[in-house]
């Protein structure tokens, strides 16, 4: 499961979008048109001749110093295919039947494009929260792969896949380049680099465009988007914007994010005032217990107070989490408390493809009255 280090702790050719098609010119002559996201930034597909089409995925981990891409290619034509150039990264046959994950984040995908059942292994299935597919695990039907970064590359190759989705934090793990030495093609995602929040929810494209139903993606997100877009419009009518606060101490280093992340953008798109957004930096900020009492002392509310789940907890574990109004006034909100059946957090999980429901949760709360019909999925008051 990925780590997220920052506030939250923790594809398509449709009428709507013709206008993403832009013609390019490519040195092979193949290349007829590419599709880009909306608001993503890091991958896009280039659409060739018979069918076949390149994804490439950029910056999937901090530092990355060149692009990945690879070739889609219709199943019955995988024999034949001969790429003109040797800058492919791989090659995989679409649409994918049988996948393997490493990330959580991706299984939501799969459910909202009623495709759980090609989901064969994954590293960690106890962090998996999504009823249908622990449905799928409870009956043995997807494979425990150990750790993304020691995948068990026998188990693997046992279940003979079309294709592992990886991710890397720091560069590519080591155990991925046994797989592709043994013939499996391994893609990565770099969905959690993105910073918009609808950049994040855009790449269930990426997962249509492997698994043959870039329509159904298409008609996803844009609901999400939708969504989205109506709940910002909703906050920003409101007649206060709140102060906002977040983080817990790690030892004694107070880790919150930054104020070019998603997180911070969520907040802002509540109609909120994070008391970090002029802090530069799209990750997570390393603060002091003094600095943040500075600032964040007299905040309004306080989202996301690392996993803690109680007031009791967090007061036992550090007395200076009395100092703050937002704890006195009990208005700290906590991800903590939604959890799967085993060791999952649901905000983990779906969290990243649905920031309409975020953006919900914050505004419920944030703007009391706003949305009095809604039930808050994620973020739910710190319990006693």
């Amino acid at each position: 499961m990925k780590k997220w280090y920052c506030l939250f702790f923790p594809v398509l050719m449709l009428a709507g979008c013709r206008e993403a098609f832009k013609p390019e010119r490519d040195p092979t002559g193949g290349i007829q048109s590419t599709w880009t996201p909306k608001y993503a930034n890091g991958f896009s597909v280039a659409h060739g001749r018979k069918g076949v089409a390149y994804l490439t995925i950029k910056n999937p981990w901090p530092g990355t110093e060149r692009d990945f891409r690879y070739a889609l290619v219709p199943r019955e034509q995988l024999e034949d295919f001969n790429p003109r150039t040797d800058s492919l990264d791989g090659v995989v046959g679409v649409p994918v039947q049988r996948l393997i994950l490493t990330s959580t984040t991706h299984v939501p995908s799969l459910e909202t494009l009623g495709l759980e059942s090609r989901l064969v292994g994954f590293p960690g299935l106890d962090y998996i929260s999504s009823p249908k597919t622990r449905g799928r695990i409870e009956t043995g039907a997807i494979e425990e792969l150990g750790a993304n970064e020691q995948l068990n590359a026998e188990r693997v190759l046992s279940l003979d896949p079309d294709l592992v989705v990886g991710f890397g934090v720091s560069g590519a793990p080591n155990s991925y380049q046994a797989l592709e030495a043994s013939g499996v093609p391994v893609v990565y995602n770099g969905d959690w680099m993105e910073e918009d929040p609808l950049g994040k929810a855009e790449w269930i494209l990426f997962f249509g465009f492997l698994l043959g139903k870039e329509e159904a993606a298409q008609a996803a997100f844009e609901r999400v988007e939708k969504d989205y877009q109506q709940a910002k419009a909703l906050a920003a009518g409101a007649t206060e914007s709140p102060t906002v606060m977040s983080g817990a101490l790690y030892r004694d280093v107070w880790y919150l994010p930054a104020g070019d992340s998603w997180a911070a953008r969520c907040i802002r798109d509540a109609n909120a005032r994070y008391l970090w957004e002029k802090v530069p930096g799209t990750g997570s900020l390393s603060l002091s217990l003094e600095s943040v009492l500075e600032k964040g002392a007299g905040a309004d509310y306080w989202i996301a107070p690392s996993q803690f789940t109680s007031y009791t907890e967090m007061a036992r574990t550090n007395e200076h989490y009395r100092q703050f109004a937002a704890f006195r006034e009990k208005e700290v909100y906590t991800y903590a408390l939604s959890r799967g059946p085993k060791a999952g957090l649901l905000y983990y999980e779906r969290g990243p493809g649905r920031p309409d429901l975020i953006l919900k949760d914050l505004i419920y709360w944030l703007h009391p009255g706003l949305l009095p019909d809604y039930e808050p999925v994620f973020f739910k008051p710190l319990e006693p």
